[in-house]
């Protein structure tokens, strides 16, 4: 009975050592297999869909240039973008996605649904609050705007034909224009843009405006190089970064608000006059002009100086003349004036030979 014992003690210990290392291995391997989708999980997050920049790129190598706090000069200014004019037409194109080629709203609704830029609401007075408080659900969003989805562990999803691209023809754009003093420069600088969709009630009338949501700039920059678009439509080949086409100001936009103390917008201060309104908005432009061409002198003097130049030479060396003989009497008259009185006779004395 005992020799029995101990030879079941043998078996099991024997049993025990050659299925011990068989359960060592599978936790092992499951061990492994959940640090490898761990690092695909944040491998995934770190990377855009779309191109490939991770965060920790766009933290490193910014793109866009901050705006100084300490500017003497500056103005903010807001436009809407017109997507059927010639000159923003490329913002549209194309309306669904054709392989890596998206418009941009499809690019950037596609930037926020899967988390890589917030998206910030839009409030019933237009003023844009780009704060984490003001964050737009984006779940919510779909359902407001009754955007088919669907939500598969946690993810949310929309199918390129459900994107609403087709509808979003307008843009609203805030831009800041500033003198820089620290080199003497005048930029105009995108801060944020909002889409806005328009669609047509049962009735066949005007299209309501649904603006949806705004997008802050700097947030957005570092994905807007890296996507293309069209500017023009005779040639196929003239294409450029959307970081540069804001950057360089291509948009066309006309201004419906000026950052005011009233908060008014110009079609509240036109009180329903459209000829008001116009002018208006002629007066802001031709403001910003004037005080863009005028940084460095009155260039319509300068203008109006070559001018004559060139038509005359005989004229222009008389008017040099002129001028000359002017800057020598009034330095004369400052040399005199400045001598306090009248100066005593002068003497020259002459030595005789004797």
């Amino acid at each position: 009975m005992k020799r029995f014992a101990l030879v079941l003690t043998i078996s099991l210990t024997v049993i025990t050592a050659f299925a011990q290392p068989k359960q060592r291995r599978n936790q092992q391997a499951q061990r492994a297999q959940q640090t490898q989708q761990a690092q695909q999980q944040t491998q995934q997050a770190q990377q855009t869909q779309q191109g490939g920049m991770t965060q920790r790129m766009r933290i490193q190598y910014p793109t866009a240039l901050d705006m100084p706090e300490d500017v003497v000069w500056r103005r903010d200014i807001y436009r809407e973008i017109d997507l059927s004019l010639e000159e923003n037409a490329g913002l549209y194109d194309p309306v669904e996605p054709q392989g890596r080629r998206l418009n941009l709203f499809t690019y950037v609704f596609k930037l926020a649904l899967n988390g890589y830029i917030p998206v910030y609401e839009y409030n019933l007075d237009g003023n844009e609050v780009l704060e984490p408080s003001a964050k737009v659900d984006m779940k919510s969003l779909l359902d407001n705007y009754h955007i088919m989805y669907e939500e598969q562990q946690g993810k949310l999803r929309v199918d390129n034909s459900d994107i609403p691209s087709a509808e979003v023809k307008l843009y609203y754009l805030k831009e800041c224009a500033y003198f820089d003093q620290a080199n003497s420069s005048f930029h105009i600088k995108p801060i944020a843009f909002c889409p806005v969709m328009l669609r047509e009630d049962d009735f066949g009338g005007e299209a309501a405006k649904y603006p949806l949501f705004w997008v802050k700039y700097s947030e957005v920059e570092p994905y807007l190089s890296r996507q293309e678009v069209k500017t023009s439509d005779v040639n196929d080949a003239a294409v450029m970064n959307l970081d540069d086409y804001f950057t360089l100001n291509k948009y066309k936009g006309k201004i419906y608000k000026t950052a005011n103390r009233l908060g008014k917008t110009l079609a509240q201060m036109a009180e329903g006059d459209s000829a008001k309104y116009s002018a208006e908005q002629l007066r802001i432009e031709a403001e910003l002009e004037a005080f863009r061409n005028n940084l460095f002198g009155d260039k319509a003097r300068k203008d109006s100086l070559d001018s004559i130049a060139n038509a005359d030479p005989k004229l222009a060396k008389e008017t040099s003349k002129k001028e000359k003989k002017e800057r020598v009497r009034t330095r004369r008259e400052r040399s005199s004036g400045s001598s306090g009185g009248t100066q005593p006779a002068r003497v020259s004395v002459r030595r005789e030979r004797h």
